[in-house]
């Protein structure tokens, strides 16, 4: 397959997944949500970051070679399961404890928080077993068998982590402009139960999941 003809249907393949709600639509959501723009910005760098990852370990092979070991995929369920987890109880966590007054407007991020926002995002995405699968599942499609392989899928996942980071960030920017009306205390409280519900929700899919 010539890369150039079939590049039309891989944006419009990379735009209908990336639309697709899971871990990191809701990850980025709440952030936007809950601590404006600013803030959801690195972690919308860190999920992208964890899937160029992935794009790049599946041209070198690797990605199937955790899809194909049930070790390792079971130890990819369990740590991405876990993450989800935790995520999801800190956010239940957070709407019980928000039960006072007004929330403040978000203050500008410190450089410790950016860093812990990308790597929220970089883990949950590395620590996602189906982005292995789906990389090799995916990427051959548009990767002619007879060309650069890993060169090859280096481009194509540096097109999709550009095409996702112009649609997360716009996500996040429609959310914040309700940023006042999310951080109301009640439906501050709402909003984190409801993400944390879902987040413990995908956590429970994937530790249940099977490839």
């Amino acid at each position: 397959m010539d890369v150039i003809s079939s590049l039309p249907a891989f944006v419009l393949a990379v735009l209908l997944i990336s639309a697709s709600p899971g871990p990191a639509m809701a990850l980025i959501i709440r952030r936007a949500a809950l601590r404006g723009l600013p803030a959801a910005v690195p972690t919308v760098l860190g999920l992208e970051a964890g899937l160029y990852v992935w794009a790049l370990f599946a041209g070198a092979g690797f990605a199937a070679l955790v899809a194909a070991s049930e070790v390792a995929y079971l130890v990819l369920r369990v740590v991405g399961a876990a993450v989800l987890l935790v995520l999801g109880v800190r956010a239940w966590r957070a709407a019980w404890r928000d039960r006072g007054g007004e929330v403040p407007t978000p203050a500008p991020m410190a450089r410790h928080g950016w860093w812990s926002a990308f790597g929220e995002g970089l883990v949950v995405q590395l620590a996602n077993p189906k982005a292995a699968v789906f990389m090799i599942a995916f990427y051959p499609q548009f990767v002619p068998a007879d060309g650069p392989v890993f060169t090859t899928t280096a481009l194509l996942g540096l097109l999709q982590v550009t095409l996702e980071t112009g649609l997360y960030l716009a996500l996040a920017a429609g959310v914040a402009r309700a940023g006042d009306w999310f951080r109301h205390p009640r439906i501050r409280r709402r909003l984190e139960a409801v993400s944390g519900t879902v987040l413990v929700a995908l956590g429970l899919r994937v530790a249940v999941s099977s490839r």
